[in-house]
């Protein structure tokens, strides 16, 4: 590995750390002021801080199962580490990198959650629109799994993601 792609493998895990300790510190923040009261209203009929612990998935989906839960982090995670450490360093994959840290920083910051409290704290609340509690990590999760999507439509081509084949030599030559 040359020294720019351990640059940049450096900035990864230094974004990775700043959003998990983002995401941790709002949650704590919740905890500690809306764990009693639940509630508290930002901009009356839009936008409230409401206080939930959410033991499923997005939008209370698959309550209780935490092993699952767990098991599909990992497997995300590892993925990630994967492609990261697969991609070449080139300007043109700055953007897979951020997308897919992004992506880690929410699955370890709602593992965190599952491991130490066997929950999920979610606590900001669209109410104008009755959106589902969600937290930090979940819109880490989810604009960057949007924007991932976009990238590997629009942005990328089967070509520019060929390092990620597990393909050997002699494979390609049986063809």
């Amino acid at each position: 590995m040359n020294k720019k792609k351990k640059i940049l493998l450096a900035v990864d895990v230094l974004l990775l750390i700043l959003l998990i300790v983002v995401d941790q510190v709002t949650k704590y923040f919740a905890i500690n002021s809306l764990a009693d009261n639940h509630t508290r209203v930002i901009w009356e009929g839009v936008f409230e801080l409401h206080y939930l612990e959410n033991k499923g998935a997005a939008f209370g989906m698959l309550q209780g199962q935490k092993v699952l839960f767990v098991l599909i982090a990992v497997t995300i995670l590892a993925v990630i580490v994967y492609v990261l450490l697969k991609t070449p360093y080139q300007k043109m994959y700055t953007k897979l990198h951020i997308s897919l840290i992004f992506i880690a920083s929410g699955a370890i910051g709602n593992l965190i959650d599952r491991l130490r409290f066997g929950y999920v704290v979610d606590f900001l609340y669209f109410s104008l629109i009755n959106f589902p509690v969600f937290n930090v990590a979940d819109i880490c999760v989810t604009l960057s799994s949007i924007y991932l999507v976009i990238l590997l439509v629009f942005v990328y081509k089967e070509s520019d993601l060929e390092f990620l084949t597990f393909r050997t030599k002699k494979f390609r030559d049986i063809k």
